[in-house]
């Protein structure tokens, strides 16, 4: 697909970038992380990678907003509208093609028996995933947006979700192979009253510091590497935060917003799918996956540390608090 130029950022964007540079090279990362703020307060955003660091205008809130990372057409969000399908399944790819070739190939294999679209998000993959749809026999058209800079994973998956026509969207990681109709089992799961999110990795806490497994039925919080949410959620609650950049606890701050607001989060029975490798965690150094959860869990914490309302099953408070690994 045709992108147009990225912008170019203005110059007090740029010197608050290499000012943000010599504080993580000196290590003080607190300061690091309150200059990227103040680049996003100036409507950019700063992303790091392997290659080094750049920039890119924020997603915009507004659906008559453009930028120059994506087409105009694939920012407008369908929320608003009725569903037209049963499920709208969104994936999220990057990089390590060979996680989503078989992604494809087991829905292929496997197809929902009800009503589907597929909307792939391509955050300025590494490859061409327009190529791997169309080596794959899928009995629906999916829908492919590009970026030609890379966005957050909160930004990315967003984009996508924006996108969706169904009365269930099923977020759902490279790193899940179908092995029978997984949608039919995470539809049943709505039809309980109350039922905002549902998925077959959930997690509970006792104190809001430490998550663990959870058997099926009602839980705090669904994984993200399948995550299912009722289309009310998305457009009466919101979207992912768009502040989790890493995708690590983004699930937790998630399932928490849409149970604050009365939705209940299920733990189905287990799915036809097998769980492989999660290549966004083992790819990166150990140092640098541990900071980025603990930012990102530190974010949670700051919206729900005193919600332990939420819970299933409270226990005594502790001091002083642990985190989540």
């Amino acid at each position: 697909m045709d992108q147009v130029p990225a912008p170019t950022p203005p110059e007090e964007v740029t010197r608050l970038v290499a000012e943000r540079a010599e504080a993580r090279a000196e290590g003080d990362y607190q300061e690091a992380d309150r200059i990227r703020e103040r680049v996003r307060e100036l409507g950019w955003e700063v992303m790091d990678s392997a290659g080094g660091t750049t920039m890119r205008p924020v997603l915009p809130s507004q659906t008559s907003a453009s930028v120059g990372y994506a087409r105009p057409e694939d920012l407008a969000s369908l929320l608003e509208e009725p569903p037209n399908v049963d499920a709208s399944l969104v994936v999220l790819v990057e990089d390590h093609q060979a996680d989503f070739d078989r992604l494809l190939q087991g829905l292929s294999s496997h197809p929902p028996l009800s009503s589907w679209e597929l909307i792939v998000v391509a955050n300025a993959a590494s490859f061409d995933a327009d190529a791997s749809v169309a080596e794959v026999d899928l009995e629906i058209e999916p829908s492919l947006l590009s970026t030609s800079a890379r966005l957050g994973w909160a930004d990315a998956v967003n984009l996508g979700l924006r996108r969706t026509h169904g009365g269930v969207a099923v977020l759902l990681d490279t790193s899940v192979e179908p092995t029978g109709d997984l949608v039919a089992p995470l539809l049943e799961a709505f039809r309980r009253e109350r039922v905002g999110i549902a998925g077959p990795f959930g997690v509970s806490s006792s104190d809001l510091r430490h998550f663990d497994e959870a058997p099926p039925g009602a839980v705090d919080a669904i994984e993200g590497y399948c995550l299912a949410v009722r289309r009310e959620v998305l457009r009466d609650v919101g979207l992912f935060d768009t502040h989790f950049r890493f995708y690590r606890n983004a699930d937790l701050d998630f399932s928490f917003a849409a149970r604050s607001a009365g939705w209940r989060a299920v733990r189905t029975k287990e799915l036809p799918l097998r769980l492989h490798e999660h290549r966004a965690w083992s790819s990166l150094p150990p140092e640098e996956r541990d900071r980025l959860s603990k930012r990102n869990f530190y974010r949670f914490l700051k919206h729900w540390g005193d919600r332990r309302d939420l819970l299933t099953h409270p226990g005594p408070r502790r001091t002083p608090a642990g985190d989540r690994p």
